[in-house]
Formats: C-alpha cells, sequence, structure tokens
C-alpha cells in the first residue's frame, strides 16, 4: 500500500490539523499528494464537529509548491498535466481554504513557496516560525501564478508589492513577512507548536458561525460598494443572531459570566 502523504488528526476540541506528509520532498505536491489534500480538505470543511482547521507540513517545510521532479518527468513525456492540475486540484484547494465556514489557521515551520504560499495567503492566520520564509517561486520557473496569488497578494500588501514579489521571487524571511502583512503572528522556533495550538483551539471554542460570516463578508468587502456591504452585513446580523451562540452569549453577558460558544 502506498503510504499517505496527507494526514488528518482531529483533536476533542474541534481542532482537525491537515497536515502534508512529505518530509523528504520539502511537501512538494505530487499528483497523489495534491488529490488527498483536495479531498482531506474537502472533508473536514464540511464536517460540523471541525470548529477550525490548520494546515501545515511534517519536518523543515510548510509546502514548496508543485514536485518538480514530477512535473520535469511530465514534460519530457509531453504530458498535459500542467493544463489540467491548476482546474482539477489547485483551485479547489485554495477554494475550499478561502470559502469553508470555519476559520483556517495556516501553520508555516518552514518554507513555503509557490502554490504552497498561496494556499497560506488563503487561511485567516498565518503562523510562522521565526526560522520560516515565503517565497512565490513561480516566475523563477517561467510560470505565471496559481492558486489565488494574483488574489490574495494585492489585497495583503498592495498592488506594487505584489508585483514586486511575483516578478522577483526571493525568500522572505518571517519578520519581514510579518512587517509586510503576509503573516499575521511569528513566534519562535521551539514555541511554534504551542502557538498554533493555542491560537487553534482558541477560534475552535469561537462562535463559528459568527467566524464563517466574518470570513465571507471580509472577503466581499473589497469588490462590493457600500450598499451591498450593509445589506451583506445586514443579513448576516439576522442570521447571526439567531443563533444558539448569540443567545448564549448575550445571556451569559447580562449574567457577568463568560460564554460559552457550541458552535451552532
Amino acid at each position: 500500500m502506498t503510504e499517505a502523504t496527507v494526514v488528518v488528526d482531529r483533536s476533542a476540541s474541534g481542532v482537525a490539523t491537515v497536515r502534508i506528509d512529505r518530509p523528504d520532498a520539502l511537501n512538494a505536491l505530487d499528483l497523489p499528494t495534491k488529490v488527498a489534500l483536495r479531498d482531506a480538505l474537502a472533508e473536514v470543511a464540511a464536517d460540523d464537529g471541525v470548529r477550525c482547521v490548520v494546515l501545515t507540513g511534517t519536518g523543515r517545510a510548510f509546502c514548496v509548491g508543485q514536485d518538480l521532479r514530477e512535473h520535469v518527468a511530465n514534460l519530457t513525456a509531453g504530458s498535459g498535466e500542467l493544463s489540467t492540475t491548476v482546474a482539477d486540484h489547485y483551485n479547489p484547494i485554495a477554494t475550499t481554504l478561502a470559502t469553508m465556514d470555519k476559520p483556517v489557521v495556516a501553520a508555516l515551520g518552514g518554507v513555503a513557496a509557490g502554490a504552497g504560499m498561496s494556499f497560506a495567503l488563503a487561511a485567516d492566520f498565518r503562523v510562522m516560525a521565526e526560522s520560516a520564509s515565503m517565497t512565490t517561486a513561480f516566475a523563477g520557473i517561467g510560470l505565471s501564478c496559481d492558486s489565488g496569488a494574483s488574489y490574495w497578494l494585492p489585497r495583503l500588501v498592495g498592488p506594487a508589492r505584489a508585483k514586486d514579489l511575483l516578478m522577483f521571487p526571493r525568500s522572505v524571511p518571517a519578520q519581514e513577512c510579518l512587517e509586510l502583512g503576509l503573516a499575521t503572528h511569528v513566534v519562535p522556533t521551539d514555541g511554534f507548536d504551542a502557538a498554533v495550538a493555542e491560537l487553534a483551539d482558541r477560534l475552535a471554542a469561537g462562535p463559528t458561525l459568527a467566524f464563517a460570516a466574518i470570513r465571507h463578508l471580509v472577503a466581499d468587502g473589497p469588490v462590493s460598494t457600500l450598499a451591498d456591504a450593509l445589506a451583506a452585513e445586514g443579513a448576516s446580523m439576522r442570521t447571526t443572531g439567531a443563533t444558539q451562540d448569540h443567545r448564549d452569549a448575550v445571556e451569559a453577558f447580562v449574567a457577568k459570566e463568560r460564554p460559552v460558544f457550541h458552535g451552532r
């Protein structure tokens, strides 16, 4: 049997950790891994028992994107795999990360390159070990970009800096990623796992439906008119206002107690 290259662990607190497990290849994405990652993310996205998703990689890399050894073999064989894998694998992965109805944390213990960086940018939070880095990588091998890089980078760092990062790929260290807005947290390498777990548990204990609404509102905001944004907020307030979490939290506030959210 082929060993699994994507592993999913679920905690009692409602955190699902999706781990790319090809450490010897720096978690590069060959075809079986892309399929497994796409399917694993779809599975945890649909699982009501999961209230936060952590995407990470085993070993010294988060994910370095496409497995170039496999890609070269495909080019030599005349395969048109590059023309289909974006639609079949990369786009579904990026879409699921960005749109699932629960918060997503990208935990970068090492380098994130190419599609790996794009996947990290689709998350709500990017926790980087201080020894980690990001690089767009695409133009360095004569490609444009995929997996949402052209969508997320301009929103995070502005169009001019996005073009600079895409056209002139370089290794961006964790602290600079934080300064640019690519990372949300940079933590000491020896405290990385604990910091990720603390953030994920905090998110899993929160109002999951409200978090989902916030994800969608913030994603749509930059392309909405003010009127559309206000209307969408109104609809979301009606929806979240009808949840058990809202009612319980208001009662806890009146009783001067700490609210307990159940994600419904």
